[in-house]
């Protein structure tokens, strides 16, 4: 655009079969400062469209002859508009000749712009030219900012579906690649210093950053953020960032790094490259700060849940007995094993507990509803509360009511269940308590197995228990207690996992190992719930 306003350099295709009117049409733009491309015919225009697509170098506005040779005008426009790549090429309908209202209307229905008239002044071809130039450009403008802003919406949908720190930073690195059509990194720097880093599925770097190049950048987020809150970017020097986070090949002088810090909380930075003083389309950079603000809140919650489930899993860790110290239990064996959920996903209350009381042995297996710190810490008073009473009362039945009014009085809003099972090791005597749990799983020595008749309502909600069920397990049978976050699957219901558990037991080899083994290969990965589970048979005499 000149200082006067007018749009110069640019490309205007002349399609005229008239040799002088072309070369008349062509004169008066190359005057205004455009450049021309004459063709004579409408297959030409199109052979020379698509050669210039290919190059990446469509014209800029297309003044097309009402009356060619080989089709219309309005034809040819039509052909044009029916391209997805050329579909934003303005055309505008010249003639000669009187053309009627419907002919004119047809070239608007067709996709032109508008309609001129020769032989007309050269101000006022200059001026259609312009017009139709610029309407174009809005409209590519508008359409571009709607595509970018539907990216961004798509950005935010999936940045708030981040489930941990590295899915956030590594779904925020691909969103900002796409908003931006360049490579992108994206850092998010814990409270612990710990640096999590995502990169744009397009990097192909061969040296990966090391433990040095992550030190480096948190070192340097700390630097940038110090005393900053908000958006701030900022170009930085490219000696500062080490190699790996970019592919290799990308020539720059330096990297726009988006930093936010939200009141002096964890930093996030969105990097791209960017070369010398290029300048940054202020609406991609308005775009790309809103981005790196979703990031940030996302974090925020994120990171605060690291650290309470960090607590979380120390507190279970502590108070859940392993394996090598539980008691010894005379004239039985007993293997237990626990599961921690996947890593992104919450906390739970599961807990197991093999206790030697005056009638025998008390196990337990149990989940407290909920995952969260407070459910972890709901589940050691639970443990401490089943291993006071059982000192001085043994029946499962009256521990699950005593539990039951420990929890209405302490944790009115809490619930939970737990299966109990005392069972004398002399006799096999067995008396099973069950309060809302997956019931026992018994598996004789004959290869069958069936669920123990047990069951009762959750503890916390203050209804009856029914007595225990009663039943007797020989030497070479096994007791199995499990949580249900072995084998629930959301949308599938509860008794057809059950069934498919059943029959996994069925098929396991001899022996207690063998047994929780081959239940956790087939169940246990990448469980959304803490899997808790025991197992249990008594020692044949000599043993």
């Amino acid at each position: 655009m000149d200082v006067d306003g007018k749009l110069t350099d640019t490309t205007v295709l002349v399609v005229d079969d008239v040799a002088a009117s072309r070369y008349a049409m062509g004169t008066v733009l190359r005057r205004a400062g455009h450049q021309v491309v004459p063709v004579a015919t409408g297959g030409q225009a199109l052979v020379e469209l698509d050669v210039r697509l290919r190059k990446g170098m469509l014209p800029d506005v297309a003044l097309v002859d009402v009356d060619l040779p080989d089709m219309s005008g309005f034809e040819l426009c039509r052909r044009l508009k029916e391209r997805p790549h050329m579909a934003g090429l303005p055309v505008v309908h010249f003639s000669a000749a009187a053309v009627a209202p419907g002919d004119r209307c047809q070239g608007l229905d067709a996709g032109a712009e508008t309609y001129l008239t020769v032989p007309a002044e050269p101000e006022e071809i200059e001026a259609v030219v312009r017009a139709a130039v610029r309407t174009a450009r809005l409209r590519a403008d508008d359409q571009a900012l709607v595509r970018r802003l539907t990216l961004l919406s798509q950005a935010i949908v999936t940045i708030q579906a981040a489930r941990s720190p590295q899915e956030l930073a590594d779904a925020a690195a691909d969103s900002t690649a796409r908003l931006t059509g360049t490579p992108a990194a994206v850092f998010v720097l814990g409270p612990d210093e710990e640096l999590y880093c995502g990169t744009s599925r397009d990097r192909t770097s061969l040296a990966l950053p090391d433990a040095g190049a992550h030190r480096a950048v948190a070192g340097l987020l700390r630097r940038l953020t110090r005393g900053q809150s908000g958006v701030q970017i900022t170009t930085v020097p490219a000696p500062l960032w080490p190699a790996g986070f970019f592919r290799p090949g990308i020539q720059h002088d330096g990297r726009l790094a988006m930093v936010l810090t939200q009141d002096g909380k964890a930093p996030v930075c969105l990097a791209t490259p960017t070369r010398g003083v290029r300048r940054v389309n202020p609406e991609d950079e308005a775009l790309v700060a809103q981005l790196a603000q979703a990031t940030a809140l996302a974090a925020e919650p994120l990171l605060m849940y690291q650290v309470e489930r960090h607590v979380a899993l120390t507190l279970q860790h502590s108070f859940l007995p392993q394996p090598h110290r539980l008691p010894e239990l005379p004239g039985m064996d007993v293997v237990v094993r626990y599961v921690p959920a996947s890593q992104d996903t919450e906390i739970g209350g599961d807990f197991y507990a093999a206790l030697r009381t005056d009638e025998g042995v008390l196990t337990a297996v149990g989940d407290v509803v909920g995952h969260s710190l407070e459910a972890a810490t709901v589940m050691v008073e639970i443990r401490h509360a089943l291993r006071a009473y059982c000192v001085e009362e043994n029946d499962p039945a009256v521990l699950a009511e005593r539990l039951d009014r420990m929890l209405q009085h302490y944790h009115a809003e809490v619930t939970a269940t737990v299966c109990l099972a005392l069972i004398d090791p002399g006799t096999g005597r067995t008396r099973i308590a069950n309060a809302g749990h997956i019931p026992p799983l018994i598996l004789r020595d004959t290869g069958d197995a069936d669920y123990a008749k047990a069951d009762g309502p959750l503890l916390g909600l203050g209804l009856p228990h029914p007595p225990p069920t009663e039943l007797f397990l020989e030497p070479a049978d096994r007791l199995l207690m499990v949580t249900d976050g072995l084998i629930e699957t959301r949308g599938t219901d509860l008794t057809i996992s059950m069934e498919q558990l059943r029959s996994a037991a069925i098929g396991s080899l001899p022996g207690l190992d063998a047994l929780c083994d081959t239940l956790l290969a087939c169940f246990g990965h990448d469980r959304e719930d803490d899997i808790a589970m025991l197992a249990l048979q008594l020692r044949s005499e000599g043993n």
